[in-house]
C-alpha cells in the first residue's frame, strides 16, 4: 500500500496466500472524503498463514476507538495485539484524536474515517473485513455498516459494537453529564485539547445524525455482534437492548460481567469476538 503524488491510496497488489505478504506494520496518513488525515496503522497477523485454510476466515479488523483514544493509547494496542492471533488488524486516529488532523464530531463525521480506513484494509488483500467499535467508535461502526452497501469498497462483512449507546444526548449517567461538558463548554474542551489529546469542534450537530438504533434496522443482513457490559458507568444495559431489539434475528446480543469499552475487555472477551467474526458469515 502506498499513496500516489496526489495523495491517495493506492490499492495493494498482495494478495493472502502470496509469498509477497507483508509481515511488517504499515504506519501512513490516509486521507477522507472531506480531505481529513487520517493516522492509520496495519498490522499483520501473528500466525502464518496455511493455504489448508478456508478464506473466509482470512480476515482483517478494522478497530474504531472511543471517545479520547488514538492509535497509539495501551488500551487500543493491547486490543490490536490480542486479534491479530485471529487475522490482519488496521488501526486508526478518528479526526481530532492524537496525529490525525481536523477536530472531532463526537460520531458524527468520523463515519466518513472509518469508511476510508475499510477501504484501505479491503485493499491489502484480505478475504473479508470486520469492523469492530468500541463506545464511540461503536456507534459509527453500526453507522458505518448501515451506510456503505456492498457496491462499495469502504463495505464490512462483520460488525462488533461494544458499549455503544442506542440514541444520543443520553445524560442519565455522571460520566456522561461529564462527556457532555467537555463537548460543549469552551473550557471543556480545553480540557479535551490539553489533557486527552483530542480536539473537538465547537459546532453542534445540523443535521443530527442517523442514530445508532435508527441504523441497525438497515445492517442486515451483514452479521451483527452487541457487546455491553453489566457493570456499564456510561451507558445502562437498556441501550444494548434497544440496539439488539432494533436489529431483529440477524443480530447477537452478549451481555458480559465488565465495565465499559476497550479499557474492560479481556483478553478471554477478545478471544471470542475474534472467534465470531471469522466464523461470522463464512
Amino acid at each position: 500500500m502506498s499513496m500516489d503524488p496526489a495523495g491517495r491510496v493506492v490499492r495493494s497488489t498482495v494478495r493472502p496466500h502470496s509469498e509477497t505478504r507483508r509481515h511488517a506494520p504499515i504506519r501512513t496518513f490516509l486521507h477522507t472524503d472531506d480531505g481529513v488525515t487520517i493516522d492509520s496503522v496495519y498490522d499483520p497477523p501473528s500466525f502464518v498463514y496455511d493455504a489448508s485454510r478456508p478464506p473466509a476466515r482470512d480476515v482483517v479488523f478494522v478497530i474504531a476507538h472511543g471517545f479520547t483514544g488514538d492509535v497509539d493509547r495501551p488500551h487500543v494496542r493491547r486490543v490490536v495485539q490480542a486479534l491479530t492471533r485471529y487475522g490482519g488488524v488496521v488501526t486508526f486516529s478518528f479526526r481530532g484524536h492524537g496525529a490525525s488532523g481536523g477536530r472531532s464530531t463526537v460520531g458524527d463525521r468520523e463515519v466518513l474515517d472509518l469508511a476510508t480506513a475499510v477501504a484501505w484494509a479491503r485493499g491489502l488483500g484480505h478475504a473479508r473485513v470486520a469492523t469492530v467499535g468500541f463506545s464511540m467508535g461503536g456507534s459509527v461502526a453500526l453507522r458505518h455498516a448501515a451506510l456503505y452497501g456492498p457496491q462499495t469498497d469502504a463495505h464490512t462483512d462483520a460488525v462488533v459494537s461494544v458499549s455503544a449507546p442506542a440514541r444520543w444526548y443520553y445524560r442519565g449517567t455522571a460520566p456522561m453529564r461529564r462527556l457532555h461538558w467537555l463537548v460543549t463548554r469552551p473550557a471543556g474542551r480545553l480540557v479535551g485539547r490539553y489533557g486527552f489529546r483530542t480536539r473537538i469542534h465547537h459546532r453542534e450537530w445540523n443535521p443530527v445524525p442517523l442514530s445508532p438504533v435508527e441504523a441497525v434496522p438497515r445492517i442486515a443482513p451483514t452479521p451483527l455482534l452487541i457487546v455491553h457490559g453489566d457493570r456499564d458507568g456510561y451507558f445502562p444495559l437498556d441501550h444494548p437492548r434497544m440496539l439488539a431489539e432494533a436489529a431483529g434475528d440477524h443480530a447477537e446480543l452478549w451481555i458480559e460481567p465488565i465495565g465499559h469499552a476497550e479499557h474492560a475487555v479481556g483478553d478471554e472477551l477478545l478471544d471470542r469476538i475474534g472467534d465470531w467474526a471469522v466464523t461470522a458469515g463464512g
